[in-house]
């Protein structure tokens, strides 16, 4: 079966550097699988868009993610960069088990937010509780 992702490598570069802005691009491509010349043309795309703002400290890079711009595909439903990030970011899963922040490592929702099975979108034969 092929392998395939539920988020862009765009989004999961993208949550990398609101996880840890001064991490290394050579990082965020090891951390997610790709090659360091497509993790710099990805942050070159959302520095482009305006979505992160690239600032040079010392030898390394820092970025700050411009939080507050619409998503492009939902720019008429209001919805921000920053609202995305921090679904994506909530949960115990996103820092390491020592407590530091993991930086390129998907995390998945916190508990509360899974659905239940008796909840489960494509389960038609149970009524909604009430």
């Amino acid at each position: 079966m092929e392998r395939w992702n539920f988020l862009t490598n765009h989004a999961r570069v993208l949550l990398c550097l609101a996880r840890d802005p001064g991490v290394r691009l050579r990082e965020v491509a090891a951390g997610l699988g790709i090659t360091e010349r497509s993790a710099h043309a990805i942050v070159t795309d959302l520095t482009a868009a305006g979505y992160v703002v690239k600032e040079k400290q010392g030898r390394r890079n820092r970025y700050q993610i411009q939080a507050h711009l619409p998503l492009p595909e939902l720019a008429s439903t209001g919805s921000a960069v920053g609202d995305v990030l921090a679904l994506l970011m909530a949960g115990p899963e996103a820092e390491g088990s020592d407590g530091a922040g993991r930086s390129c490592l998907p995390a998945t929702p916190p508990r509360a937010q899974q659905l239940n099975p008796e909840e489960s979108l494509h389960d038609h034969n149970h009524a909604p509780r009430a």
